[in-house]
This record gives structure tokens, sequence and C-alpha cells, in this order.
């Protein structure tokens, strides 16, 4: 046969594999399918290679990852070339920064990417910062500052991670160093700042 020449049986090579596999264990076998696969499977065709799938997968593949804690409801993802300024972000449950953003958000989950900056104040109960932040922050529940990530301004949080190489800077405090001194008695303040004048 020249090797121009199409052979008259498609599947000779798909059988010549075939001959080989069965020529193999049964254990070495598995994974390797019983039918030819083509690209674009037709329904006949889709319905023979399910029914050639083993019926038990690894657990690794049939595990799902679990959703995390801020990905359910609305999701604002700003991109990396994208500017949003002069905004106020309502209702939005996570906000996703990749790119540059101005604004003023109270919500759930706030995302900085290692290349995003948010400049404005933010009230939320999450923050995980990988790029850097410029304003107001309040974190009610968790502030986390990732290696690659920068705080500056006025920061309150409820509780602080910080990895090695994180960095943060301003007027930093605990919502539970904020609430100590709000149920304080004034006269206790002003005595505590008289001793520490004089």
């Amino acid at each position: 046969m020249s090797m121009f020449t199409k052979s008259s049986n498609p599947f000779a090579r798909d059988s010549q594999i075939g001959s080989a596999r069965d020529a193999l264990s049964p254990q070495s076998r598995a994974g390797i399918p019983t039918t030819p696969q083509t690209a674009n499977p037709s329904p006949q065709n889709a319905t023979a290679a399910a029914a050639a799938k083993p019926a038990t997968q690894p657990a690794e593949l049939e595990k799902k990852p679990p959703a995390a804690a801020g990905e359910t409801g609305s999701r604002l993802i700003v991109g990396p070339d994208v500017k949003l300024k002069s905004a106020e972000i309502l209702d939005c449950d996570t906000l996703v920064v990749e790119g540059r953003v101005e604004a003023t958000m109270d919500s759930r989950v706030i995302r900085i990417a290692e290349h995003g900056l948010y400049t404005g104040k933010v009230s939320i109960d999450i923050a995980e910062i990988h790029g850097h932040f410029e304003g107001e922050l309040t974190a009610r529940s968790q502030l986390l500052i990732h290696a690659t990530g920068k705080v500056c301004g006025k920061v309150r949080y409820g509780k602080m991670l910080i990895e090695e190489g994180g960095q943060i800077s301003g007027e930093i405090k605990s919502l539970a160093e904020d609430e100590t001194l709000a149920t304080r008695p004034r006269s206790d303040i002003i005595a505590t700042v008289k001793a520490a004048a004089g």
C-alpha cells in the first residue's frame, strides 16, 4: 500500500491498539478504553464511551471543592486592565479586584489580587489582600494580608493574619480594643491621659 493511499479500514490502527491492550494483564489494563474514542462523539459513540467508563472513579476526581465562604451571592470582578473610579459599590457580596478601584463599599468579602489596587473606604466582613489597599479598612471578622499584600491607612479588624512579607502601616486597631475604649467610663480615660502626660 502506498503511503498516500488511505486504508480501507479506518479502525485498523484502533484494532492494533485493541490487540496490544488485550495482551496486557487485567491489572495493567485499568484506565485503557475498550472502545475507540472520537474527538466529537456522536450520541451513539457517547453512549458507548459512557458504558465503557469504569463504574468507580478515584475519590479525587469525584470530589468537587467546597464553595468558599465568600463565593455565594452576587460577585463583581474588576479585571486586570479595568479602572473603576469614584464609585459606591452596593449589594455586592464579593468584590474581586484585579485592576484598580477607587470606591466606597460595605459588603461581605473583598479580595485584592496581587496586581490589584483598591483606594477608598471599605467596611467588610472578610478582607483578603494579595495586592495593595490604601484608605480606610474595617474588616469586621477577618483581615488576611498575604506575602505580596500591602495595606496603608486607617485599619480596624476583628482578627488579623499577616503572612511573612505582608505589610501594614497607618493607624491600626483591633475592633475589640475600640469596643473596650467605648465602654470605659470617661473619667477613667481622662485619668489615664493625665497619668501618661504627667
